[in-house]
């Protein structure tokens, strides 16, 4: 799949098979993500990979919209490392990036995935943080679900030409 067909036909996909996710896509997936582009090239992102039921099953309940985790063969949390960033306050545009590399990868291995969002709700941040044992200087962006999809949706071209302007506004 080349990359403007996985961009177009990359879908929120929330049902998953039981098949469990290789270590071979997980590292495709991942390597994907950390070719992002990033403020400084401070690449400030950590991954954590959850293929745990037990843990997949807290992340679920942590995450108001994450209950597809209950079923999901693998979570992944993107966090920044933001104690050490030169370029303060880029870490939201690097680790979102990198998420976006890292659906796009899911997608053309034929995996689906869906982002879920933490940051910037606080209460999902320290849930998080706790939960993981993710350090005070870390911050989790989003977690992602990840697996072998049981759902088809169909692609939606969202081309909107009245919002595109020459020049200026």
């Amino acid at each position: 799949m080349d990359a403007l067909e996985a961009i177009k036909t990359r879908r929120s996909i929330r049902v998953y098979t039981d098949e469990p996710v290789s270590d071979e896509h997980l590292h495709a997936m991942l390597a994907a993500a950390m070719q992002a582009p990033s403020a400084g090239n401070q690449q400030p992102w950590h991954f954590i990979v959850i293929r745990k039921r037990a843990d997949l099953e807290l992340l679920a309940d942590a995450l108001p919209y994450g209950k597809m985790l209950h079923h999901a063969p693998l979570g992944i949390v993107v966090c920044a490392d933001v104690e050490h960033e030169s370029n303060r306050g880029y870490w939201v545009q690097d680790c979102s990036a990198a998420t976006q590399n890292l659906l796009l990868a899911a997608h053309a291995l034929g995996l689906g995935a869906v982002w879920l969002g933490v940051y910037p709700r606080e209460q999902r941040v320290v849930e998080l943080r706790h939960l993981l044992g993710i350090p005070d200087g870390a911050t989790p962006l989003c977690a992602i679900a990840v697996g072998h999809p049981a759902e088809e949706i169909p692609p939606a071209d969202r081309f909107q030409p009245d919002r595109i302007h020459e020049e200026r506004w």
